[in-house]
C-alpha cells in the first residue's frame, strides 16, 4: 500500500530537481545552491515588490523576508502582481507568502506586517545578505539606507513613475540615496502615475543586481544610477560623483 506514496516522493523531488535546469549553463550547481542559502529581505510589497519576491523565489533564493503593512486595495490592481479580486482586503505580506507556496514551496518566506521605523530598522534588516528597496517614501528609503550602511549590506534600490524608473545599487560606504534624494522630500509617482509595465521592468533589473551582487559576478550598479524611459526606450547609465 505504502509503494505509491514512495513513487509520488520520488516524482516531487524529481520535480524539485528539474526546476532550476533552465538557470544552468548561466548559473553553475554550485552558485545555484549558493542562492538556496541566502537571506534576502524585500521592503515593500507593492508594485515593484510583488514582482521582486515572485522572481527570486523562481531563482531559486532559499530566504524571503518581505516588511510591509498594508493590504491591497482596488487602486492596486492595475499594477501589483499579488494583487487580485480575491486578495482585497488582505495583507499584502501574507499574500506573498501563499503565492510563493504555490509558485516555489522550497522558498522561506517570512512576512513581517509593519513598517521599517527607525524604532525597528536594525533588527528587521540584521541577518540578511541583501535588501530590496520597493519602498515608496523617500525618507524611509533614506532610514533603509542608513541601517544597511551600518550593516554593511548592500542595499538595491529601485524607484518607478510613469514612463520611467530607476536602479542604483547602494554598496556600504556609498550612500547614494541621500546623494539622489538630497533636495527631495516626496517622489513624483503621484504626478506621473504607475502603470502595470514599468514596475515588472525595475523589478527584474533590481533581481540581476541581487544575483550579481549575492555572487559577484558582473559589475554591480555602485555608483551608478541607471536611467529607464520606456517611452523612447533608452536607457542611461549615469556615473555619481560624490
Amino acid at each position: 500500500m505504502l509503494l505509491p506514496f514512495f513513487h509520488r516522493l520520488e516524482e516531487v523531488k524529481l520535480l524539485i530537481e528539474k526546476r532550476y535546469l533552465r538557470n544552468f549553463k548561466m548559473l553553475s550547481l554550485e552558485e545555484q545552491e549558493r542562492l538556496k542559502k541566502t537571506k534576502v529581505l524585500v521592503a515593500g510589497c507593492g508594485g515593484l515588490g510583488g514582482y521582486v519576491v515572485e522572481m527570486l523565489a523562481r531563482l531559486g533564493i532559499g530566504w524571503i523576508t518581505v516588511v510591509d503593512d498594508e493590504a491591497f486595495e482596488e487602486t492596486n490592481l492595475n499594477r501589483q502582481l499579488f494583487s487580485t479580486v480575491n486578495t482585497l482586503g488582505k495583507k499584502k505580506a501574507l499574500v506573498a507568502k501563499e503565492r510563493i507556496l504555490e509558485v516555489n514551496p522550497d522558498v522561506v518566506v517570512n512576512p513581517i506586517l509593519t513598517r521599517i521605523e527607525k524604532k525597528n530598522a536594525k533588527e528587521v534588516v540584521e541577518g540578511h545578505e541583501v535588501v530590496v528597496d520597493a519602498l515608496d517614501s523617500i525618507p524611509h528609503r533614506i532610514l533603509l539606507e542608513s541601517v544597511c550602511e551600518e550593516l554593511k549590506i548592500p542595499l538595491i534600490h529601485g524607484a518607478v513613475a510613469g514612463w520611467y524608473g530607476q536602479v542604483t545599487t547602494v554598496l556600504p560606504g556609498d550612500r547614494t540615496l541621500s546623494m539622489v534624494y538630497k533636495n527631495h522630500k516626496e517622489g513624483i509617482e503621484k504626478e506621473l502615475g504607475t502603470p502595470s509595465f514599468s514596475p515588472s521592468v525595475v523589478a527584474g533589473i533590481q533581481v540581476c543586481e541581487v544575483l550579481k551582487v549575492i555572487l559577484n559576478k558582473g559589475e554591480p550598479l555602485s555608483k551608478k544610477l541607471l536611467y529607464i524611459d520606456l517611452l523612447s526606450q533608452e536607457y542611461q547609465k549615469i556615473e555619481l560623483h560624490f
